[in-house]
């Protein structure tokens, strides 16, 4: 499968070094960075955004399986094999078991998944909420977000939220297809 369509011929110095950082850090040559290239503005904001976004230091932000659970419910909620692809891959190295993910999946119900804290079942039914479109809260839904978590973490977690929403969209509207770094593909 291919994206709709092609990387450009030439591709500024620049944005190449970005590209040989993103591989240096994936292992991969990924697409959507190229692709970005057509418009190097794009390019470079994309890359700045991904290197600030929060990488699970529970003293910072977040820690890394709910990061992940978010990043992973994203990738599922807005139908992106790319990345549910990279977000889901090593998924064990954070803590998070398969049961988790069919929860995340909706084959089975949060409730059910024992494993799953308090906590992570309402980031995640909070990354669901700010997922939908129109983005629609409750009032007692949020006064539930914070008692269980802090300013700062709140923020953290809409913007690793949005992060993938915007990659997620990007990358499904130029066709990209998977890169590969899971051995199975996800019935999304």
């Amino acid at each position: 499968m291919k994206a709709y369509i092609e990387p450009p011929k030439k591709i500024p110095f620049y944005i190449k070094l970005g590209l040989f950082f993103a591989k240096r850090a994936t292992g991969k040559d990924l697409l959507p960075p190229r692709l970005l290239a057509w418009y190097p503005k794009a390019a470079i904001s994309s890359g700045v955004m991904e290197a600030l976004v929060a990488h699970g230091n529970p003293k910072k932000d977040l820690d890394a399986k709910t990061l992940q659970l978010i990043r992973v419910q994203v990738s599922i909620l807005t139908s992106c094999p790319f990345c549910v692809d990279m977000n889901a891959h090593e998924f064990e190295n954070n803590g998070i078991t398969e049961e988790e993910l069919q929860g995340l999946s909706g084959v089975l119900d949060l409730d059910m998944i024992p494993s799953l804290s308090e906590r992570e079942k309402l980031a995640i039914q909070y990354t669901r909420l700010i997922t939908q479109t129109p983005v629609e809260i409750s009032e007692g839904f949020m006064n539930r977000i914070k008692a269980a978590f802090n300013e700062k973490e709140i923020v953290v977690m809409v913007t690793t939220a949005a992060q993938v929403n915007y990659w997620a969209r990007l990358i499904r509207a130029l066709g990209v297809p998977s890169a590969g770094f899971m051995d199975r593909e996800w019935q999304i």
